[in-house]
């Protein structure tokens, strides 16, 4: 056997090992091959190796798939113009009817995935899109993919006419999610008399599951509150607890450690960051040496703040709009959309009213 032979033989073995590397990582984490039920996509979350985490809100249900641990390579810089464009003629579909839900990156790979609904009202169809290190798209296909799913506990019932905001309760059952230590953490709406709520859901699935009502004292409104969810969430010092945020718009810290199924949580005002906006993401990254937060906004500057900061501040408890924590407002116009891009680089995605939506990555330091 010549070099050349050896050389194909090598790589033959390498793609044989992978694949059955990777089938064995999907048996372990309880998946079967198939075509996942997935009536909606909304939030992203990245877990073990390989395993992307997507919610279907209107369906009531989180998948975990395997779209492969990707090939290991270092964060490349990210600049793609008229992603809206892009993402339509790629959809078949015109712009004004491609919606996209959220970003996430595969730690390692740095593939970017989004999550994507085509088409308005009940006709609207999800798609998740991947775009690779040169910019060019491709679509996962979820007809026959190695997955497991897991029903959200007390989800709001397709006939309920309440509320979040202007959006129907059924639409909040997820709005955000996390994974950490063996655990993804949902946050959305519930069907009980206090709506807003907290799940956590053991991976892989296997029915170990504990959903926790929450209060917060908006700081804006001036009263404590058990209906609006929380819009966007980082996992915050460990051991269960959370930053999250809310619409018109506290930044509010949670503990869920030693937290009994189905009693009610109760958080700590830290910040408003100002009233009538809705965060639409949040990010956690470190620079120099320190902890930071990103929180994206709809009307809102990003804004910049500290863990240090947070950590300080005292319970926020009387009525008044841009209070407690200290916050920057930082540059970047537009960002709806936040995800981590290695350590290093954080990619956002924006919307310009001339340009249309684009997807930038910038390097920490210049944060």
């Amino acid at each position: 056997m010549d070099r050349r032979e050896l050389m194909t033989a090598g790589v033959a073995v390498a793609v044989t090992a992978t694949v059955a590397s990777a089938a064995k990582a999907a048996a372990s984490y309880g998946m079967t091959k198939g075509a996942p039920d997935i009536k909606s996509v909304g939030p992203l979350a990245f877990g073990p190796a390989g395993v992307l985490f997507v919610a279907d809100p209107v369906g009531a249900k989180v998948f975990a798939l395997d779209v492969g641990a990707g090939r290991a390579m270092a964060a490349q810089p990210v600049s793609i113009d008229k992603l809206d464009m892009r993402l339509a003629a790629f959809l078949g579909a015109a712009p004004a009817d491609i919606a996209v839900r959220d970003v996430a990156v595969q730690p390692g790979s740095n593939i970017v995935f989004i999550s994507v609904m085509r088409g308005s009202g009940a006709a609207a169809v999800p798609a998740l899109v991947k775009i690779d290190a040169k910019g060019e798209l491709s679509q996962v296909a979820l007809t026959n993919i190695a997955f497991a799913q897991t029903t959200v506990e007390k989800a709001p019932g397709l006939d309920d006419k309440r509320t979040a905001g202007r959006q129907p309760l059924r639409s909040v059952t997820v709005t955000d999610l996390a994974y950490t230590d063996g655990t993804v953490l949902i946050a959305g709406a519930s069907n009980e008399e206090f709506t807003s709520a907290f799940r956590r859901v053991a991976f892989p699935f296997n029915g170990a599951a504990q959903l926790n009502s929450l209060e917060i004292f908006h700081v804006s409104h001036g009263r404590f509150e058990t209906a609006s969810p929380i819009t966007s969430f980082v996992p915050y010092g460990g051991a269960g607890s959370v930053l999250a945020a809310y619409t018109c718009t506290p930044l509010v810290q949670f503990s869920l450690t030693g937290a009994a199924a189905g009693s009610q949580v109760k958080g700590k005002s830290v910040a408003d960051l100002g009233p009538g906006s809705t965060p639409t993401d949040m990010l956690h990254f470190r620079q120099g040496g320190e902890d930071y937060f990103l929180v994206a906004n709809s009307r809102h500057p990003l804004m910049k703040v500290a863990r240090r900061d947070i950590d300080k501040q005292e319970a926020l408890i009387k009525q008044a709009d841009h209070v407690g924590a200290a916050r920057k407002e930082l540059p970047q116009a537009g960002v709806s959309r936040l995800a981590n891009l290695g350590d290093g680089h954080v990619l956002m995605m924006q919307q310009d009213p001339a340009a249309g939506l684009s997807l930038r990555s910038y390097a920490v330091e210049t944060l």
